[in-house]
């Protein structure tokens, strides 16, 4: 079984990854700022199920051929950065095609996958942008090998690592939906939308490019 003194630095480890604002920060504000509190839970339980899954993959191995084998690397890498950016895409651009007139118009319209509150569309989201996402593989397969015990079975330890991140990754979204939904009576503005239309798309389609750009 792991050890307390693992298990602590474990939880300091994700506990910091978790408060570094990032791509998933960036879908969960931007998702519950727009009222959308359904879909906003459904992109979080989305994310950690991909984080489940990573978890128990990395548990088994499997990563290990993810990490080890370029081609299988960069397939994923590559497919994570496009949908990334087109995520970004569908979200930013039809702020920048509105007009003056436009000024009363609901902003984010025109980004289809986001005009119902469903709670099965978020976790849909968030799934696939979190399994799309091999850094978040590669992570677990740096940091999990450290710290499981000789002699523990690997899927029952990584499996509850994995329920600590979990844990906490949720615990911190639930802190950004409740900051979120305080500021939706300013972001009902249509100016105040396009502006975080327009940064939120910008910062999902940077995270893209940063993915196809890293290493």
């Amino acid at each position: 079984m792991i050890t307390l003194s693992a298990l602590g630095s474990f939880v300091l480890i994700v506990g910091l990854v978790t408060l570094t604002p990032g791509l998933d920060t960036a879908l969960i504000l931007r998702t519950a700022a727009l009222g959308r509190r359904r879909r906003a839970w459904g992109v979080v339980l989305g994310i950690q199920t991909g984080t489940l899954v990573w978890g128990v993959l990395s548990s088994l191995g499997v990563t290990a051929v993810l990490t080890a084998s370029h081609l299988a690397y960069e397939t994923l890498r590559w497919a994570g950065a496009a949908y990334l950016v087109w995520m970004g895409s569908r979200i930013l651009l039809p702020t920048l095609r509105r007009g003056s007139g436009a000024e009363t118009a609901p902003s984010g319209a025109a980004d289809e996958p986001d005009t119902e509150d469903s709670f099965g569309g978020g976790w849909r989201r968030g799934t696939v942008t979190n399994l799309l996402n091999p850094k978040v593989g590669a992570f677990y397969m740096a940091v999990l090998p450290q710290l499981v015990p000789a002699g523990a079975v690997n899927l029952m330890t990584g499996t509850l690592l994995a329920g600590v991140h979990i844990l906490l990754a949720s615990l911190w979204s639930s802190v950004l939906i409740a900051c979120a939904r305080a500021l939706r009576g300013t972001l009902r503005r249509p100016a105040a939308r396009r502006i975080l239309d327009r940064i939120s798309g910008t910062a999902i389609a940077g995270f893209g490019v940063h993915l196809a750009l890293g290493n």
